[in-house]
């Protein structure tokens, strides 16, 4: 398929699928027949969800407008967790600083190394001073949940009380088992490591 194709069919699918998933995770419609809907412009525009005051997590930025709505938001800095699309470019003309810490959502086991990247990024970021943080990937449902997840465990959180933050804040997130599993192991490695 060419990419301009794909751009009009593969991006209106995707709105499709994550419009659903939204709509059937909070129970809230549109309001409108399928047909109807337009390609989700105001919608999912910027996806984002406050989880504590200076911590969010979310979907894909893709768009310098999106980039300039994360900014006037008040982030400071981003953890980039699709391997879709680096914000990096994006991000420049705001002074946002990104971490691009990409990988698949193949629910398959993540590597400790991701995690701890995410974290030391994070944390380093937090100890500043009016910094907020952004962590998101492609729709804020797989990835995006299980660094912020990480990060919250490593700032104190318990995993439960983590976990359940970012639930009740985002309802959309999906903790895979997998994807907890992958969270437990760099949480033990980094207990042993202190030891």
């Amino acid at each position: 398929m060419k990419a301009a194709s794909w751009a009009a069919g593969g991006w209106a699918q995707t709105a499709d699928r994550l419009s659903a998933t939204f709509n059937r995770r909070t129970g809230t419609t549109t309001g409108r027949s399928a047909p109807d809907q337009p390609l989700l412009r105001g919608a999912f525009r910027m996806d984002m969800t406050w989880v504590t005051d200076r911590i969010a997590v979310g979907g894909g930025i893709w768009m310098a407008e999106n980039m300039a709505a994360v900014a006037r938001s008040g982030v400071t800095h981003i953890i980039d967790m699709q391997i879709e699309f680096d914000d990096t470019h994006l991000a420049g003309p705001h002074a946002i600083e990104v971490l691009w810490n990409p990988i698949d959502d193949d629910f398959q086991p993540k590597p400790p190394e991701i995690f701890q990247r995410g974290v030391e990024f994070a944390i380093q970021a937090l100890d500043q001073d009016g910094t907020k943080l952004f962590i998101h990937c492609a729709a804020g449902v797989h990835r995006a949940p299980m660094m912020t997840l990480a990060v919250l465990c490593s700032l104190g959180w318990t995993p439960e009380a983590a976990q359940n933050l970012i639930e009740n804040a985002r309802p959309v997130v999906d903790f895979a088992d997998v994807y907890l599993r992958s969270v437990e192991r760099f949480l033990d490695q980094q207990v042993r490591a202190g030891e």
